[in-house]
């Protein structure tokens, strides 16, 4: 008896698996998520980038962007050459979307100090200095086109 039990709990819940598929999130359903994400979650909305607006710091930005992020977002920040940017959920944005670039400098410096939870973006504080950091933001706002650098090394063929 406890064995028929046990098949027919089995039977069950594999039925209410297969009967489980999770669809990609509808207008509202997207709407809601990036108000909250831009309004609620995401802190240092007011603050500002200290640095200045030149190519020494758009250098280093993007030295330090090549070092720690090429490896999730590509050359190009826009997951160019990246194989599993696609495959994971939640995807790997692209840094140049409108989503990603409506964010002010100072949530865009928060988001790389403390990461995304349940997302795979590590934070970043205490491994990179808030230079760095905030060079990376300022590389943010002025990223190549979609595949002129390439596809990153670690993933050539």
């Amino acid at each position: 008896m406890r064995r028929l039990a046990g098949a027919a709990f089995a039977a069950c819940v594999l039925a209410g698996m297969a009967g489980c598929k999770a669809s990609p999130p509808g207008k509202t359903e997207r709407a809601i998520a990036a108000f909250a994400k831009h309004r609620v979650f995401i802190g240092n909305r007011k603050q500002r980038d200290p640095l200045p607006d030149d190519q020494a710091t758009l250098a280093d930005g993007r030295e330090a962007f090549e070092h720690y992020c090429v490896a999730c977002h590509g050359m190009d920040g826009q997951n160019t050459g990246v194989p599993f940017a696609d495959h994971i959920s939640p995807p790997i944005p692209s840094l140049a979307s409108a989503e990603v670039q409506s964010y002010t400098d100072g949530q865009l410096k928060w988001i790389l100090d403390n990461g995304i939870w349940p997302s795979g973006m590590p934070g970043s504080k205490g491994v990179l200095s808030d230079e760095e950091l905030w060079s990376i933001v300022r590389y943010l706002r002025h990223l190549p086109p979609a595949g002129s650098r390439g596809v990153p090394q670690m993933y050539e063929q």
